[in-house]
């Protein structure tokens, strides 16, 4: 299903768990009311097409995005992954884990697979803040492959404590909160790849293509050496054959500068010439 601003926020919220986690990392409450998506997004300076391009990743939504306002949603989701989703994960780990066997390291070396694949998390999100989209794609395949295998090594490898109450239940939710880890993983990589790529792009592509007017714009108007010096005779009165004369130049030469120089200034009298020269400090008054 795709959703419009039209909806109904709380609509939303009750089929889409998702959403939920998007509601929260833009920092909108619950307590919606009967409010539409997109009054409750102006209610909080949130661009709801933005809003919206997140909810529909799945459709691939993604015309008009506020890149301040999607860089703002990733960062919160930078913070949940790293200051929330994953510290609770570990400590659940811990706990689930409980008193170790000597002669058995595998509970610790589970615990240092995923403290190492924490540090990576932290590494793949430090290339995303420095903006290096090129390692984007093997980053995003990595982090979610690597968590799949947590799980495979838990549920494969992992030794029984049937003296420890709770341990098999324990070692349960941890790895439902693998899984759902490695859900909203996924849901963030895409919203990198398929929302936040795109929209750097265009508008590097925006800056470059407005760069390139400015600089073509610039060269249009400045002047070459040889139609500073028409211009300079044009002022004091010359006409055509007397700059001909002074420049050693064909006629046919001294009216090709002369409808450059009007079409770059976009200046067509001499009167026009006169004030531009002035102005630039090109001749004294």
């Amino acid at each position: 299903m795709i959703y419009r601003d039209i909806d109904k926020m709380s609509e939303l919220l009750s089929r889409d768990r998702r959403a939920m986690q998007i509601v929260s990392r833009f920092g909108i409450p619950m307590g919606v009311g009967e409010k539409t998506i997109d009054v409750v997004c102006k209610d909080h300076g949130i661009h709801t097409p933005t809003f919206l391009a997140i909810v529909n990743i799945e459709h691939g939504q993604t015309d008009d995005i506020d890149l301040p306002t999607l860089q703002m949603y990733l960062r919160n989701a930078h913070a949940y992954f790293l200051e929330f989703l994953l510290p609770r994960l570990r400590r659940q780990l811990i706990e689930a884990i409980g008193p170790t066997d000597t002669n058995n390291q595998i509970p610790l070396l589970i615990l240092r697979y995923f403290d190492e694949y924490v540090q990576e998390i932290r590494t793949h999100i430090q290339h995303e803040d420095e903006g290096r989209l090129e390692v984007h794609a093997t980053d995003d395949q990595h982090i979610t492959q690597k968590l799949h295998e947590l799980v495979n090594l838990i549920i494969k490898y992992y030794p029984a404590h049937s003296k420890y109450p709770f341990s098999n239940e324990l070692m349960t939710t941890v790895l439902l909160g693998i899984y759902q880890t490695e859900e909203e993983l996924q849901t963030h990589c895409a919203i990198e790849d398929e929302i936040l790529r795109p929209a750097l792009t265009k508008q590097k592509d925006h800056l470059n293509s407005r760069k390139a007017k400015a600089e073509n714009q610039k060269q249009q108007e400045e002047l070459s050496e040889r139609e500073i010096e028409v211009l300079k005779l044009v002022v004091q009165g010359m006409i055509n054959k007397e700059i001909a004369d002074k420049l050693h130049l064909s006629l046919h030469t001294v009216l090709s500068h002369r409808k450059n120089i009007a079409r770059k200034l976009n200046i067509h009298s001499t009167a026009g010439l006169t004030i531009y020269a002035i102005v630039n400090r090109l001749v004294d008054i």
